[in-house]
């Protein structure tokens, strides 16, 4: 990597981290100077969806990633060896770099039937993972599946699919774990946890193990379609005027308002896009609590979650000369009341509901 696409790498890690621009030469240093750490990479019940966007990465590319930054020591789907080679070689690396290396782990770990439902050369996920996480520094689940289950654990889970933590705690052990989650999740957020973790270390985490950087905030405050949702300006079906004006999915199921992460921030590969900057709504594949856990287009269920504002701001800019900005507003004030009082009914059948089941 020449001295400038260096510099270009640090500054894009130190802005992922939130870190000051001034300490873009520290990073620097840390980058140059500090051990490239060794990484064994896993993959489990999953579709390869996590490395195939690492592989489509840009700023920095993955050449750049597995050759300059991380020492790259096992991955079954980058490497050229295969069979007995490569279990050769993560030997080779789990003996060399014992105590030392960082275990990603991609995909969910299937528990059902002694573990057979994910079976590599001739060992089960389980075994897998407890050969290997007992001497490692720290792990990485990458992807919702590893985070915490993701598409593999929703319901009815045949085969007992969950994610490395609660696998960890069933065998006992006791290792720092970062869930990148996301499906696929972001390589800048990847990179940047690598970064962090070189410098200073396991980065500060939320509650759901995630790194604060990059799970900080809710996607529904950065989102570039919230001016729509706060003027009440949303699509009510897909491909209506609404849709193709770019106008707020909340309506057509959005889990953004209840969504943490830096999606519409960071973007994914050099154009930036993510989900809703194309259309389609967020659908929380980063929160365990609401991904492929809850009705994908349950508008009911979202209102009583996300509460809209009590009204709206007017009057609005008219679209077309033959309204006016005043019948625009009026408009958006309608509309605010309609989604309060969606909100209410929601209430009531949800209070009903429990009275009848006390009776």
């Amino acid at each position: 990597m020449n001295r400038r696409d260096f510099l270009k790498l640090s500054a894009k890690a130190a802005a992922v981290l939130g870190l000051s621009p001034v300490l873009v030469p520290e990073l620097c240093r840390a980058l140059e100077k500090k051990e490239k750490p060794a990484v064994i990479w896993l993959h489990f019940q999953e579709c390869t969806g996590c490395t195939e966007s690492l592989l489509r990465s840009t700023e920095p590319e993955v050449t750049e990633l597995i050759l300059d930054i991380i020492s790259l020591e096992y991955h079954e789907t980058l490497f050229a060896a295969a069979g007995h080679q490569i279990e050769a070689s993560m030997a080779q690396a789990l003996e060399r770099y014992k105590g030392k290396y960082v275990l990603v782990v991609e995909g969910a770990i299937p528990t059902k039937a002694n573990g057979q439902y994910c079976t590599i050369g001739g060992h089960s996920a389980v075994e897998i993972l407890n050969k290997t996480a007992r001497d490692a520094a720290a792990l990485i689940a990458l992807g919702s599946c590893a985070a915490w289950g993701g598409i593999a654990s929703a319901a009815p889970n045949p085969t007992g699919a969950q994610g490395v933590i609660q696998t960890l705690a069933d065998l006992s052990i006791d290792k720092p774990v970062i869930n990148i989650p996301g499906c696929p999740p972001n390589p800048h957020n990847f990179l940047s946890t690598v970064v962090h973790y070189l410098m200073y270390g396991v980065p500060a985490l939320d509650t759901e193990n995630r790194p604060k950087f990059a799970y900080g905030t809710l996607i529904h405050d950065q989102c570039e379609r919230r001016g729509h949702f706060d003027s009440g300006r949303f699509a009510e079906a897909f491909g209506d005027e609404g849709h193709r004006k770019g106008y707020c999915l909340y309506k057509l199921g959005c889990k953004g308002p209840s969504t943490y992460g830096n999606c519409p921030e960071q973007g994914f590969n050099a154009e930036r896009k993510w989900p809703v900057s194309i259309g389609h709504p967020c659908f929380g594949c980063i929160e365990s609590k609401v991904g492929f856990r809850k009705p994908m287009f349950a508008v009911s269920d979202m209102v009583t979650v996300a509460n809209p504002p009590q009204q709206y701001p007017g009057p609005l800019p008219a679209d077309d000369h033959s309204i006016s900005p005043l019948a625009t507003g009026l408009v958006g004030l309608a509309t605010g009341a309609v989604a309060v009082a969606a909100v209410n009914k929601a209430k009531n059948l949800k209070r009903s509901k429990d009275n009848a089941d006390e009776k």
